[in-house]
This record gives C-alpha cells, structure tokens and sequence, in this order.
C-alpha cells in the first residue's frame, strides 16, 4: 500500500498538477498496490469538497480522515475502505487483528454525526468552494512583501513560502529558520491575534487554514496583521 495526502501538507500545500493522480492510480493498478489517501487535513470541506479524493478523482481504495469529521468539537478518526478491501473481512472468518482503545465510541460518533448534518444544512461545503478565489486574491496581496516568494494551495487551506531573496528563491538556513519562525513569527503572530503554523519541513512557510464559515473580513484582517508581522520579521532579518 502507498500512502499519499491529495494536496502535500510538509513544506506548504502542495497541490497535484494535471494527471499526477490519474497517472498515481494507474500504476497503483498495474502492481496491484493499494492506494490510500490520507485526508486528515483535506477532508470534509477543507480543500472545497467533502473529500479531495472527489475534487482529484483520486479514486483511493481506502481514506484517512480526521479532525474535520468532528470539526475538532471531540477527538475521532476514521477510515473509509471499498467493497473490494473489506469483502474479505465480512464474507469470512478472517479479522484484522488491531485494537483502538476508544474505536467506535458512541459519543464522538454523535458529535461527529451531528456535525456532518450541520454542515449539509449549512451548505459549509459549497461555501468554502464558492470563496476560495477571494481567500487565494486577498492572500495574494502579500506577495509584494520582499520575504515572500510563492503562494500556493486551494480551498481553504494556503501556504505562504518565505525567502530571503525573491530573484533567487534563496532559502532560509536552519538556524535563520529557528529564529524566524519560532523565535519570532510564531509568537508574535499570536500576540496580534492571529493563530498560524509556522512550519520549516522542507520550505520555510507559513501555513493558512481559515475557519470554513470566515469571509471577506477575516480575509483580509488574516492578511492585514501577516502583512504587518512579515514586514517587521524583514526589517529585524
């Protein structure tokens, strides 16, 4: 089995061009080799649809997925597996010997029930897809900052990547990294109200995740104090 998040959280949203998924489930097929996408993060409305798997036409024989299943109200994981990968368990005496010490709680099954029905009677899904354009127009806007050399990702999930020459793309070292991102933007971000992942595996970025309800105003209030920490985080670099 392979493994694979539909877009690359570690080093900033990295989203699949053209056919990458296409060309992944061919060759999965060909070697018989099970393909599992991992939609912790992009699941459930994140990236502008229920699963990324659809927005890709990924077509994964089995999914992991978290968090956005309960909107982080309770802790509960999941994961969703074809006909063609169960049908050994249920025609059979066969089980996959694996024990979670809190799988199938009841409780969090609610939450996460009443959640799921929430959001269809919210339309929470079709909002994040209607809006992603004016997240990634107004984070846009930060790209006229000098520290700042790309922004990628979808939906509502974008990664700001943070150079020291835009020309170049020259990088961060790893002590510059330490002291940037965790010595600095991390908790000065948070002391001007604003929660962000600052995040050095691979590209020094830092990571945006709006809240699936927010709009325009928190748009561009998220983009108004990046744009005042980043401007501060160049000058004292």
């Amino acid at each position: 089995m392979v493994i694979m998040e539909p877009v690359q959280n570690a080093g900033g949203a990295f989203t699949p061009p053209e056919g990458y998924w296409r060309g992944v489930r061919e060759i999965c097929d060909r070697y018989e080799i099970l393909l599992c996408a991992d939609e912790v993060i992009t699941a459930f409305g994140r990236v502008g649809a229920w699963f990324a798997s659809e927005r890709y036409d990924i077509r994964p024989d089995l999914i992991t997925c978290a968090k956005g299943l309960s909107s982080a109200y309770a802790s509960i994981g999941a994961v969703v597996a074809t006909d063609r990968v169960m049908e050994p368990f249920l025609e059979s005496s066969r089980m996959f010997t694996h024990g979670i010490t809190f799988g199938g709680h009841p409780v969090q099954a609610a939450i996460a029930l009443k959640n799921i029905e929430i959001m269809k009677r919210e339309k929470i899904v079709e909002r994040v897809a209607a809006e992603q354009g004016n997240v990634r127009d107004t984070l846009a806007q930060l790209l006229e900052l000098p520290i700042v050399g790309d922004l990628r990702g979808t939906g509502f999930f974008y990664a700001l990547e943070l150079v020291k020459d835009k020309e170049t793309r020259t990088t961060f070292t790893d002590e510059e990294c330490e002291r940037l991102l965790r010595g600095f933007l991390t908790p000065r971000m948070f002391e001007a109200g604003l929660i962000c992942r600052a995040d050095d595996r691979g590209d020094p970025v830092i990571q945006i995740s709006p809240p699936l309800v927010a709009g325009q105003a928190e748009f561009d209030k998220i983009v108004g104090i990046l744009g005042e920490v980043l401007t501060e985080a160049w000058e004292r670099i």
